[in-house]
């Protein structure tokens, strides 16, 4: 069955290789699907390519991945080695023995598996004036056009994790990217006075950047020129911009789904590859993920995990995924106070002139807290449902972090269950560093003293 995989994948790479940008009603494309599943295997089939003579072009693909124990069929499209569109970004189709892509003669486009199973499609069936082709545009917009080039469907209405130059997306939509082994998911909203970027946690969603145009003024839709990401209001008329720092026109802009980073992307013909011409964060703390949950990433940039015990026994708090099984239906909690520590999360329902007390007081009473970020200079009050994003901005910063945790529970690092092993846990990393910078200076100055006094023997 493999054998077959990779013949019938040859054929079609041959069989498409007059770059034609064009698939009419009535055609069909398979892949076969390997009889044994194959960690990491990726089988893809270039169904069509777009005619611009700029480089890196667009192609579009039929595709098989393995996922999770098993194949996922999806159409796709590239721009050079970048996936900029995938329709299983929502939900994927999983098939065994084939899967099929299919323009029907009455303007369906669909991906199907084995007995006709459609598992993707259009609903572009019965349109008045009938469907006639499959087109990818320069632009890299994936279309389905009647005999008139009218479109009736296309991909740019569908975002998923990016944006491509001169794609459009109004108020109220949303990218989105989901990191590997993670229940929560990034996205970036478009809303009436500014686009943000959101972790999205359960019910829950947090902040971590946020851009506003000047003056208040409202947002009607955002678009991806070649100088950068420009604002419009409800007259077209430009707002604001986040603007490209090259000469080199812009291509995509991505939301990244290992670090929740927003970036706009050029490509650079000198080392061949996109690059990012700009970042919306551009220090590793300040990213939503830095660490693993239950972390904190220090001033020099690595991770520090809070290791709780209770009862002489290790909790599933050091990083490994927090407290298992959270704290609705258990016992008694406290908090774990955690000075110096701040949050790159803000939720979205932050509460002020409230006291340290009142504040704990909120997430104690809520099974579904987690932990709460207390500003003493603001009297502001954040609760989570998660302990992730969070950082070490050093005392006096006016930031406790108050993490819940079984009553009982202790630093292993500590005698207090509370308080002052973590000044410890969260510095012994940076006390590592500075020692070592200090050995070796004096290292280096004994060293020299010695060598002078030797220079000055001989002279004598």
């Amino acid at each position: 069955m493999q054998l077959y995989f990779f013949v019938s994948l040859i054929f079609l790479f041959a069989y498409y290789g007059f770059c034609k940008p064009v698939i009419h009603v009535g055609h069909q494309v398979s892949i076969a699907v390997p009889g044994e599943y194959d960690v990491g295997f990726i089988g893809r089939a270039f169904v069509l390519e777009d005619d611009q003579m700029e480089e890196p072009n667009f192609k579009a693909a039929l595709s098989i991945e393995a996922v999770n124990g098993k194949y996922s069929c999806s159409l796709e499209v590239f721009l050079g080695d970048v996936k900029v569109w995938n329709s299983g970004h929502y939900s994927r189709f999983y098939v065994s023995d084939k899967c099929v892509l299919e323009l029907t003669e009455d303007g369906d486009l669909r991906l199907k598996g084995p007995k006709n199973r459609v598992g993707w499609r259009t609903g572009t069936s019965g349109q008045g004036v009938e469907v006639k082709r499959l087109r990818i545009l320069s632009t890299g917009n994936l279309v389905l056009a009647d005999a008139l080039n009218l479109i009736k469907w296309q991909s740019f209405n569908f975002p998923t994790d990016v944006i491509l130059r001169g794609q459009r997306l109004n108020v109220a939509t949303r990218l989105t990217s989901f990191p590997t082994n993670s229940t929560s998911y990034y996205s970036l909203e478009i809303e009436y006075n500014k686009i943000a970027l959101y972790l999205n946690s359960g019910k829950w969603n947090y902040s971590y950047w946020e851009f506003k145009p000047t003056k208040n003024r409202n947002i009607t839709f955002i678009q991806l020129s070649s100088k950068g990401l420009v604002l419009f209001n409800d007259k077209n008329k430009k707002i604001a911009q986040i603007p490209s720092r090259v000469i080199q026109p812009l291509r995509f802009l991505a939301l990244g789904n290992k670090t929740g980073n927003l970036g706009l992307y050029f490509y650079s013909f000198i080392e061949l590859k996109f690059e990012a011409t700009f970042q919306a964060l551009n220090t590793t703390c300040d990213l939503p993920l830095a660490c693993k949950p239950y972390g904190i990433c220090t001033s020099s940039n690595t991770c520090s995990c809070i290791r709780l015990e209770t009862k002489g026994e290790r909790i599933n708090g050091d990083c490994n995924g927090g407290i298992s099984g959270g704290f609705c239906g258990r016992g008694e909690v406290e908090f774990l106070e955690l000075e110096g520590v701040s949050s790159v999360l803000r939720d979205s329902h932050k509460r002020f002139n409230l006291s340290k007390e009142a504040c704990g007081k909120l997430c104690l009473e809520d099974c579904k807290c987690a932990a709460a970020l207390y500003s003493t200079d603001q009297k502001g009050c954040f609760v989570y449902d998660i302990v992730v994003g969070l950082k070490e901005v050093g005392r006096g910063s006016g930031k406790v972090f108050m993490v819940k945790v079984p009553k009982g529970t202790r630093g292993v690092h500590g005698k207090s269950s509370v308080k002052k092993w973590v000044l410890i846990l969260v510095g012994v990393v940076d006390g590592l560093i500075i020692l070592a910078a200090v050995a070796g200076l004096g290292y280096y100055f004994i060293y020299k003293r010695r060598k002078n006094m030797l220079h000055i023997g001989h002279d004598n």
